[in-house]
């Protein structure tokens, strides 16, 4: 530690100086002396050693008394087994039902210019079962991708062949595809929604139906959880719709001319000739917020779809096969007028190379494409466009 330093003033009188002080006063005469700094500096420099000092001294202590730590946290006991349950906890416990299963993919995004939904449901295993509606699904996405620039991921497919739980063509699955395919829809989007299975009608109990009958939807599950109407339907697809959004339906099912429930049905006659005829009773507003949804089925309410094997060699639906090759083989922008009249042509021709075959048994009436929409247009002027 440092001295005190004695000092003689110009006066005679020795004065005693702090250590780290720079100058001193005499009390004698007051004449301040100062002090050499470099004495300041070591006393200054010997208080830093000192700090230094003390500090590895606590340092050393704190290395010492960890292992003698560390020897008690390991001489400590186990800690005691958990108490057993009791046994009604228990069996509580295992009544409880399994965690949900964990969905394989999420849904692609919503937001794309081109989206589509399709379903197709062969309904294995079942007595009603059907043959080629799942090729139908696989049919309806290559030429979307492939013809009309449709992106892969923005493609929603619900078929039995699907792995994903979130696939299977469930009432559950396909309401909640509807709902994906419309969720924040824009002016210039393009979407799709195309259904291939059963379809049926049955007893209208709103009042809104001309006929008084409902067009329906049969999901996978329609014997426990019931059939989709077209009531619901419309109010899922069509009324969402916004200005310069359109939905484009195609419906490969019986019973299916008015499952979207539009307003207007166009009817055509083989020559070519239409007329535009009001579908609803007027009660319920049927069309859109603004944007425009068209629909192509198979057939007319009463009417039951028909399959063919003479179009790929193997069941397919007559609907899908038909739309895909009128579209294809129309030319560039065709309107729906050429397209509805290709449509027809294909299948007439093949019901008739059908009829030649001697096991083949004619239905009494051909079922042929019918185009509903939620307003009137020009089918000859306007442009068919995806």
């Amino acid at each position: 530690m440092a001295s005190r330093r004695d000092v003689r003033c110009r006066c005679g009188r020795w004065m005693s100086a702090q250590p780290g002080v720079s100058s001193i006063q005499c009390s004698t005469c007051h004449t301040v002396t100062q002090l050499s700094s470099s004495l300041v500096d070591i006393a200054r420099g010997a208080n830093r050693v000192l700090q230094g000092i003390q500090q590895l001294r606590r340092q050393h202590k704190q290395q010492q008394q960890q292992p003698q730590q560390q020897q008690q946290i390991m001489a400590q006991p186990p800690p005691p087994p958990p108490k057993r349950q009791h046994k009604q906890q228990q069996q509580q416990i295992m009544a409880q039902p399994p965690p949900p299963p964990k969905l394989l993919e999420p849904l692609p995004s919503p937001f794309g210019k081109k989206r589509a939904v399709i379903c197709g449901l062969d309904y294995k295993g079942k007595s009603y079962s059907l043959e080629g509606c799942i090729s139908d699904a696989k049919s309806m996405r290559t030429f979307l991708v492939k013809q009309m620039g449709f992106p892969i991921d923005s493609i929603l497919m619900l078929t039995e062949d699907e792995a994903s739980p979130q696939r299977i063509p469930t009432k559950k699955n396909i309401r909640k595809a509807m709902r994906w395919l419309v969720e924040g829809n824009r002016a210039r989007d393009s979407l799709v929604f195309h259904y291939s299975g059963h379809g049926s009608q049955q007893k209208d109990y709103n009042g809104d139906e001309v006929d008084g009958q409902d067009e329906a939807l049969a999901p996978l599950d329609h014997e426990t959880e019931g059939k989709i109407i077209d009531d619901e339907i419309n109010k899922t697809l069509v009324r969402p719709l916004v200005h310069g959004a359109k939905l484009h339906a195609v419906i490969d099912a019986c019973n299916s001319g008015t499952v979207l429930d539009l307003p207007s049905v166009c009817r055509m006659e083989r020559n070519g000739f239409y007329e535009w005829e009001r579908q609803t009773s007027g009660r319920t507003y049927k069309g859109t917020n603004g944007g425009t949804a068209i629909c192509l089925s198979a057939c007319d309410d009463h009417e039951a779809s028909g399959y063919t094997p003479v179009f790929t060699g193997k069941n397919a639906g007559a609907m899908t096969y038909s739309f895909i090759k009128a579209v294809k083989t129309a030319g560039p922008a065709p309107t729906y007028g050429h397209l509805l009249n290709l449509m027809c042509s294909a299948i007439r021709e093949a019901q008739s190379r059908l009829a030649r075959d001697e096991n083949y048994t004619s239905p009494e009436e051909t079922a042929e494409p019918l185009l509903t929409s939620s307003e009137e247009f020009d089918i000859y002027a306007t442009k068919f466009v995806l």
